[in-house]
């Protein structure tokens, strides 16, 4: 028992964890937890009704305290619009900071407030760079169904998590090229993870007899939605839902998620993501990966 108590208590402290349940970092939404991480590369495509969009993408997040981490991001863009020359460049770049406010072990819960903010002027405006800012506070969540009880064994290892958040734009509008004005609403953004841990299954309710590398998978559908809210584009709503697999080790984990467009406004084909994603705080628990402040 006291190697039990030990195990979960330095779980706990590491990636992604709440109780027994370890949450794995998604690809297409953002989630809950305040990690020192490593997402290199994220790769993804898709054909969108102006072309096809490809991005390469590189996101680090770094803990200041156990509980309040900021991330940065920025993305390599390559867009080839329908009948015209293709064009690349680097995207705007991202700052973000999220704080950890509630966290049940017993239940499994995580709950976060966060802010992220999109520097205009940063990237190249031959690939959609803005020169306007954008702000998007929002709210985390994350619960496994560990709880449920034994008549519903073979459901706890399902877990969701989620996030709800406002884009606003520093400027309501610009001037295009061609001097016309472009509008730019504030955008509800929100998208949640379905997940079915193959790793809770066996560690948690019942050893199946599953192998390498199927005992560390976890198949997983995440949903991701724009709905624009005023200037003229109010309910134009625009997502994706991306059903995939995570495939996760002590340091590393890999995922690849198909992206289907949820209306003619989003695409109409198929696209695909891929993720490597390290968790710095388990490779290096002594320096990188562990918070600037108040570490034990």
């Amino acid at each position: 028992m006291l190697a039990i108590a030990l195990a979960l208590a330095d779980r706990a402290g590491g990636h992604g964890f709440a109780g027994a349940r370890f949450f794995p970092a998604t690809l297409s939404t953002d989630d809950p937890f305040v990690n020192d991480e490593l997402s290199l590369p994220t790769v993804s495509t898709i054909k969108t009704p102006e072309g096809r969009e490809t991005s390469i993408a590189v996101d680090i997040a770094k803990r200041i305290t156990p509980n309040l981490g900021i991330e940065l991001g920025e993305s390599f863009l390559e867009l080839n619009p329908n009948g015209e020359h293709e064009s690349s460049g680097f995207g705007n770049v991202e700052l973000g900071a999220k704080y950890r406010f509630f966290t049940s072990e017993k239940h499994e819960t995580i709950f976060s407030l966060g802010a992220g903010v999109e520097i205009g002027g940063t990237g190249q405006k031959r690939v959609g760079a803005e020169s306007f800012s954008t702000w998007t506070p929002a709210f985390f969540f994350g619960k496994g169904l560990g709880d449920l009880p034994d008549t519903l064994s073979l459901l706890r290892p399902v877990a969701a998590t989620g996030v709800v958040g406002i884009t606003i734009p520093t400027s309501a509008s610009t001037r295009t090229s061609d001097m016309e004005i472009e509008r730019h609403p504030n955008v509800l953004r929100y998208g949640f993870a379905l997940e079915y841990s193959l790793i809770y299954l066996q560690e948690e309710v019942k050893d199946i007899g599953l192998r390498a590398p199927f005992d560390r998978l976890i198949p997983l559908v995440e949903f991701s939605f724009d709905t624009p809210l005023n200037r003229g584009r109010s309910g134009e709503t625009t997502g994706t839902i991306n059903p995939g697999v995570i495939w996760s080790s002590k340091y590393v984990q890999f995922g690849v998620e198909a992206i289907v467009p949820i209306n003619e406004r989003t695409g109409k084909s198929v696209g695909v993501i891929g993720q490597v994603h390290f968790y710095l705080d388990d490779l290096f628990p002594h320096t990188l990966g562990r918070p600037l402040f108040g570490w034990k």
